[in-house]
């Protein structure tokens, strides 16, 4: 009677156990005591899972402590409970003192560390799994593949070593197979884990949804081979993988598996092709959230917030309930798409928003440089008790960097001490970022210092941030150092270098991180190549600019205008001119930018009539608004030609009459032609506009001496005595042998080597 008893007391056990009903697991617990069953070893052992089941591992251990007989399923439903209850010392403790292991106890444990992102301790597991001459299951394996493919540190050696352990396998199923390609992929060697899911194939291992799943999983990752063309310019897909992928699951009549058709949504979506993500998602048998998710979260990459919009609007009307991750989508989708206030809407709908969707909306502030709304929101999740983590400081940080708040910077620097992220390179690197940014460049070279492991995000925000400050020797320094310890340099490290040179008009040193560039295969990169152009531009080889420009296989907006303006910076206005016509014939856009290149070389080359025609074709033939800039540049045509009464018309017309440098190169083209008259009122108004500035009462003065009309010379001097002020030196400086003179000329025109620079200071730091 009572073997019939303990059956029927384990069935409402597990019934408790399956539904999570904890009250009801006490009473049953009660039952058990009053009845003098507690003696039991195997209702014990559900009573422990149970409790642990429930989230009340203390309770299960306490019991545990309290067995008078324990075997081997006793201490696993223990060592579970602490598993997945995630309190994984007490789990570690706990196996160290098991009596008896099996390989399920490994498992348990391996798997565990796993899933909370201890991945090394996993691995050492395994390896005393091993030594101790217990052999690895295929669920063992799932483990430890996954853990390999989650370093993303993970070396070569690591890798041989995993796939050693998958061949050393008798006899490998789905489960191994699907594990090793998830570790290939997350070690970025997705041609490899193709490679893999081939063999399974051929070997004919049973392809279930699970696996099919994991090889679209891949899909997403890109790459290329047997199977993939990367460039669309080629018409080829990118995601040609995923249709052979989606053509063998028609094959294996698989169509019907919701899991796997989201997975399906999920690669077209993650690749771009929101169009075969629509037509498999209107052909759906069955629709769950998380499809709905994709597509929100799909349209959300492509910058198509109205799109996404529209999706959860269907949703909602079907009777879909949103869950955290549709929100999160449809939030990135607003932020992406450059529409923070309807991200703000949707955000501030979110009962209790997780962290994920807090750093969402923090971060799309700082992306659209709403850095005061980024601060007050940030101050508002500190009110509500919502912990940051590396990813919100680091955020924050960005903010209080454009703001130049040094102060609720080293505010956010104090807590992210305390939280101990200061040594997270992201939050490190946002500090180096935002202490250079407020002008401490000396703060973030100590931050940097104390960095433990620095990789080039930090190396690239301290080389950005000594360039930023005008150190731009101290930035060669810090590059030669980087190259030194075997870091491989990104585009944006090199791009920053070059604006180093091109600050230091160093030809010689550009030339050499030319060399460097095209050693790191950067040649082609649209952006390094503009900074490339721009450097040699600046430094007087615009035949180089040119032949550089010329060979690149991919231009931008950006790209031609720095050539454009290189030409015009080296007197060459014809073929500024021609550039720029060549521009608009092969399609591309002008914006304002390039106006002011072609029109700043209209001006320096005499081509007024044709600077004239440029400007007025500005608004009506391609829509760009003239700002004071462009004003400025035909204004110095006109006076550089000594064409004053169009100049006073235009001036006299134009929206921008109280910015002072319009004024200013007009008084300086007065200088040149005598114009006394409009020179008088030029001045006029820079005085009004900007009464500290020397610049007018030099240039006013220099015009009455070249007429020698002393008298009013001593006026104007007597006027900078009363106003107290003073006309700033000026400077020179030449490159010669790799080394910097500087040169200082004040008012008696005397030159010195500027005491900041040493004779024997060399800058050059990639000879030989």
């Amino acid at each position: 009677m009572e073997g019939k008893a303990i059956t029927y007391l384990v069935n409402l056990l597990q019934s408790c156990i399956d539904k999570k009903a904890h009250l009801s697991g006490k009473l049953l617990h009660a039952y058990i005591l009053r009845n003098g069953l507690s003696s039991d070893t195997f209702l014990s052992n559900r009573l422990i899972e149970l409790y642990s089941k429930c989230g009340h591992t203390d309770t299960a251990r306490h019991l545990f402590d309290k067995m008078p007989h324990r075997n081997i399923y006793s201490w696993h439903a223990m060592l579970d409970g602490y598993c997945k209850a995630r309190k994984l010392e007490d789990a570690h403790e706990l196996f160290a003192v098991m009596p008896e292991r099996n390989t399920v106890s490994w498992n348990t444990l391996i798997s565990a560390l796993v899933r909370s992102g201890f991945e090394k301790k996993a691995l050492d597991v395994y390896h005393m799994m091993n030594l101790e001459g217990f052999m690895p299951t295929r669920f063992t394996l799932a483990s430890v593949f996954s853990a390999f493919g989650a370093l993303m540190e993970v070396d070569l050696w690591s890798i041989r070593d995993a796939i050693r352990a998958f061949r050393d396998l008798p006899e490998p199923n789905e489960v191994s197979f699907t594990a090793m390609m998830g570790m290939l992929a997350e070690s970025h060697q997705v041609e490899e884990a193709f490679s893999m899911f081939r063999s399974m194939h051929r070997t004919r291992i049973h392809i279930d949804s699970i696996s099919l799943s994991s090889v679209l999983g891949v899909c997403t990752r890109g790459g290329t081979g047997e199977f993939c063309v990367t460039s669309e310019m080629h018409g080829f897909s990118s995601n040609m993988h995923g249709q052979q992928i989606h053509s063998l699951t028609v094959k294996l009549g698989f169509e019907r598996d919701l899991h796997l058709n989201n997975s399906l949504l999920d690669m077209y979506a993650k690749n771009g092709d929101m169009n075969s993500a629509g037509i498999i998602f209107n052909n759906l048998p069955e629709v769950s959230v998380v499809s709905w998710n994709i597509m929100i979260g799909g349209y959300g990459q492509k910058y198509q917030a109205e799109k996404a919009a529209e999706y959860m609007h269907i949703m909602l009307c079907q009777g879909f309930e949103p869950d955290e991750v549709t929100f999160i989508n449809m939030l990135s989708a607003c932020v992406r798409s450059g529409h923070i206030e309807s991200g703000r809407n949707i955000f501030d709908r979110m009962v209790c928003p997780r962290l994920s969707s807090w750093n969402a909306i923090l971060s799309g502030y700082s992306q659209n440089r709403s850095h005061k709304e980024a601060v007050k929101l940030f101050r508002e999740m500190q009110f509500r008790g919502v912990q940051p983590d590396q990813t919100t400081v680091a955020i924050i940080l960005s903010s209080c960097a454009g703001m130049g708040l040094l102060e609720g910077g080293k505010q956010v620097h104090a807590a992210s001490v305390r939280a101990m992220f200061d040594t997270d390179t992201y939050v490190a690197s946002g500090l180096i970022g935002m202490y250079s940014k407020c002008n401490r460049i000396e703060r973030a070279e100590c931050i940097f210092d104390r960095i433990p492991e620095l990789d080039i995000v930090c190396w690239n925000s301290i080389i950005a941030g000594l360039s930023l400050n005008s150190w731009d020797t101290e930035a060669f320094t810090f590059f030669r150092q980087m190259l030194g310890r075997g870091m491989f340099p990104t585009e944006f490290s090199c791009a920053t270098v070059l604006s180093c040179c091109t600050k230091l008009s160093s030809l010689s040193q550009g030339r050499q991180i030319h060399a460097h560039i095209a050693q790191y295969g950067y040649i082609n990169n649209v952006f390094v190549g503009t900074a490339l152009i721009n450097m040699y531009s600046k430094c007087g080889d615009v035949d180089g600019a040119k032949q550089l420009f010329d060979e690149m296989p991919c231009k931008n907006t950006v790209t031609w205008n720095e050539m454009i303006h290189g030409y015009a910076q080296n007197g060459c206005g014809n073929e500024a001119v021609i550039l720029y016509e060549d521009m608009i014939g092969s399609g591309e856009e002008p914006d304002a930018i390039t106006f002011v290149a072609v029109l700043t070389a209209c001006s320096h080359s005499g081509l007024v009539d044709m600077g004239i025609k440029i400007f007025n074709s500005m608004q009506h033939e391609h829509g760009v608004e003239p700002l004071s800039d462009h004003y400025t540049c035909i204004m110095d045509a006109l006076g550089r030609a000594g064409r004053f009464h169009e100049a006073e018309v235009l001036i006299d017309k134009m929206p921008y009459k109280d910015d002072p440098i319009i004024w200013e190169v007009l008084l300086s083209s007065c200088r040149v032609h005598a114009n006394v008259s409009l020179a008088r009122r030029a001045a006029e108004e820079l005085f009004r506009l900007d009464p500290q500035n020397s610049a007018p009462y030099v240039l006013l003065a220099n015009i009455y001496s070249s007429l020698g009309r002393w008298e009013e010379v001593k006026v104007v001097r007597e006027m900078m005595n009363d106003k107290q002020v003073f006309k700033n030196p000026g400077y020179s400086w030449v490159e010669h042998k790799n080394r910097m003179q500087v040169f200082k000329v004040d008012d008696n025109f005397r030159m010195a080597i500027d005491e900041f620079e040493e004779e024997n200071v060399e800058i050059s730091y990639f000879n030989g």
